[in-house]
Order: structure tokens, then sequence, then C-alpha cells
């Protein structure tokens, strides 16, 4: 539209010019190919910080294996309402207006954070740490951090989903149709 001297265009539609709004779905190969990296990038990740990480949906569906999970995790992830129940507080960082990692405690009674992944300016998932004794309880059963254990994951949380976020965007790219001229 032209106001005056001035051309304004929609911000939605420059986006998806620009890659930021409608995705091509990838193709099933690259699809599980991303999941792999990610995959990957997560037990990695997890293993690295020492703490129990996945990758999920903005519904707290996993993306991705719970990567190097604790003893009270592993004891119970046969049990469906366990991991129902991780999924509801998995979706309640989906709607938690803070933006920075923080730990809160869960239902089962360990400290979990979340960092969100993006295409573009949408939040396309999360990923998640926990297994995390909270601070002064220390439980056999948990991840136990002391205090600058607890300021690294925290501050890997982002740097994480930053690196998810570029693999999807990878595959995403590889993707798009080609322009014949």
């Amino acid at each position: 539209v032209k106001v005056g001297r001035q051309w304004r265009f929609p911000a939605d539609q420059i986006d998806r010019l620009v890659g930021g709004g409608s995705v091509y779905p990838p193709e099933p190969q690259q699809a599980e190919q991303s999941l792999e990296l990610q995959e990957a990038v997560v037990n990695m990740a997890a293993k690295a910080l020492g703490v129990m990480m996945v990758y999920t949906d903005m519904n707290g569906e996993p993306l991705t294996h719970v990567a190097n999970p604790c003893r009270r995790f592993e004891s119970r992830a046969g049990d469906p309402t366990f991991v129902s129940e991780c999924a509801a507080v998995w979706r309640q960082f989906a709607i938690d207006p803070d933006f920075g990692p923080l730990f809160r405690v869960g239902l089962h009674g360990f400290e979990c954070a979340r960092s969100f992944v993006r295409s573009g300016r949408q939040l396309t998932g999360m990923v998640l740490v926990g297994g995390i004794a909270p601070e002064g309880q220390p439980d056999s059963d948990l991840f136990i951090l002391s205090e600058s254990e607890r300021e690294h994951v925290l501050a890997a949380l982002p740097d994480t989903a930053v690196l998810l976020s570029r693999i999807s965007k990878a595959f995403e790219t590889n993707n798009k149709p080609r322009s014949t001229s």
C-alpha cells in the first residue's frame, strides 16, 4: 500500500517471503534426518549438562526421547499416568509468560526449566531440562547440581534451543521448491 511517498507492506507477508511464515514441510527422509540430528543434540546436551532433557512441541508432546533420564523418571517411565502428568507439566511451560529459563518444581518433586524453539517469530517447540533435585533437598533419585552447575544449565538451555531451531530451519530451507526462470 502506498501511503504518501512511502510504500508499506504487511509484516506477515514479508515474513512469508523471507521464510519466517509458511513453512514447506520437509520430505519424509529429510524430516527423519532432522529428527535424528535433533535427538543427537538433545542427548549430547543432556549428558554434558548432567540433566534430563527432552524436546517437545508447544503442546508438550515429545519430539525426541527423554535423554539422560534421572532414576525417578526411569523407574516410572512405563506408567502412562506418570508420562501424561509430565506432558501436562510441559504444556504448562508453553503458556508460562516468562520467556527466560527458570527452575520450577513440577508435580513429581523435581525441578524443570525450559527454553523456546522458534521458527522466525513463531514458537514451535520447547527444550526442557528436568530431573533436578530442588536446592537444599538432595535426593539420590534426582540430579544434584551445585549453584554454578544450575546457572550453567540455565545459560546453556537457550543455546540448545537455538541449535534445534537452526536444524529445523536448515531442513526447511533445503526443501523449498526451487523457482524456475
